[in-house]
């Protein structure tokens, strides 16, 4: 089991990111949530099995409605006690 928070910047607002970040989620057995962040960015927060994780992250980065967006992306391993409050996948609004 591993969890990850991810950060993808550029046009990731407004463009219905985090409904599509959802939609791909229910393909995979992760748990997370997804959301706005003020400054422009959409945090991703994910945790499952490490091949589905990683699975899911490729996939948002190759769908084509998603991935003309994202200009820059990084990762940082999240403590699994923070994503013990997951429940299935969310859109934090």
């Amino acid at each position: 089991m591993i969890a990850k928070r991810i950060y993808y910047i550029g046009r990731v607002q407004g463009v219905g990111f985090r409904y599509e970040c959802k939609r791909i989620a229910m393909g995979f057995d992760v748990k997370g949530n997804v959301q706005n962040l003020d400054d422009g960015r959409v945090q991703l927060c994910v945790v499952g099995e490490e091949e589905e994780v990683e699975d899911f992250l490729k996939e948002i980065l190759v769908n084509s409605s998603l991935s003309h967006h994202i200009l820059e992306h990084y990762e940082n391993p999240m403590p699994i006690e923070e994503s013990n409050a997951f429940n299935g996948f969310s859109i934090i609004q």
